[in-house]
């Protein structure tokens, strides 16, 4: 087919479809004189089908890339342009458009595919990054990443798929053959944010497990490097977040209304349900007033953690 559209939001699906493209061209001085990349928001439409319609030199296909042309804003006589153009690309012609967002379904140019001689790609950023990254560590680099790992590492990295792939490859370089990586190794290398180890945390409180509630808070402050008051926000941001995801519902647009990731808001979707209105409620009064305590010299904050931990993870 003739021309491509590859768009989404996941930035290394994309990213590595484009060097496939590339990749079949070959590595030759040939390929390189028959491969041309435009900046689609400078470019006009007539030198990018002048540049794919050009005949090869020395080899039977030309590559053309153009990036971001069909995402901007004002596109209508682009699009006048590129529909009359298209249908009558020649068989040697690889065009292919690439934009780092998804267009709509009723976009001009991926309906011209539909029915001309286009194919469409779409790379969208995983809902699941967990399962991602387990997947991407045993297929791509032949490693097995623990579970827990796999969780660390998609608190840091959220749906960005290609700094995940960054820190897998500094992770598969620097465990031992045949050995899996593990939720230390994580902590190690990659700018570890304790979220994490905060989910796991509000996680043992839901189900009154007092005691790893306590052991969670403590690795964070001795293992991560933490200080309490730090801890002590990112708690009180965990459980607003529950109270709001209670009021906003989980709906599609949940992640949109609170303005967090979709990964953040599957696991506050699973934590939420452990949780009445009345105990959430609660909860985030108690951390209110042991917040004031702390700034207000009234207890020391390392104490008032226990003692909250302590109270709330009963709280069934």
């Amino acid at each position: 087919m003739p021309f491509y559209i590859i768009h989404g939001t996941d930035d290394l699906g994309i990213d590595e479809a484009v060097k496939k493209f590339r990749a079949e061209m070959g590595n030759s001085t040939e390929a390189d004189m028959n491969t041309s990349e435009f900046d689609g928001t400078v470019a006009n439409v007539p030198e990018v089908i002048n540049a794919v319609s050009s005949y090869p030199f020395l080899a039977d296909k030309r590559l053309v890339i153009v990036k971001g042309m069909l995402g901007q804003k004002g596109v209508s006589k682009v699009n006048e342009q590129l529909k009359e153009s298209l249908p009558n690309l020649p068989d040697y012609a690889r065009l292919l458009f690439v934009e780092h967002s998804k267009l709509p379904e009723n976009n001009a140019i991926i309906k011209l595919a539909k029915t001309a001689n286009g194919h469409v790609l779409l790379f969208e950023a995983p809902k699941d990054p967990v399962s991602w990254i387990i997947k991407r560590a045993k297929s791509t680099y032949q490693v097995t990443i623990e579970k827990q790992a796999a969780v660390a590492l998609a608190a840091v990295v959220g749906d960005d798929m290609r700094l995940a792939d960054n820190e897998l490859i500094k992770l598969v370089s620097y465990v031992e053959p045949g050995q899996p990586i593990t939720e230390d190794d994580v902590a190690t290398l990659t700018p570890y944010v304790p979220e994490a180890s905060i989910f796991q945390m509000v996680d043992a409180i839901a189900e009154g497990r007092g005691q790893v509630a306590l052991q969670l808070m403590h690795r964070l402050m001795q293992d991560k490097k933490q200080d309490a008051f730090s801890i002590m926000g990112m708690i009180i941001r965990q459980f607003r977040l529950l109270l709001m995801m209670k009021a906003v519902g989980s709906g599609e647009n949940a992640a949109a209304a609170l303005k967090i990731k979709p990964f953040v808001v599957n696991k506050l979707k699973s934590q939420v349900r452990a949780f009445s209105d009345e105990q959430l409620e609660r909860i985030y009064r108690t951390l209110h007033e042991t917040d004031i305590k702390i700034k207000t010299g009234g207890i020391t904050p390392e104490l008032a953690l226990d003692l909250f931990v302590a109270s709330v993870a009963t709280h069934g």
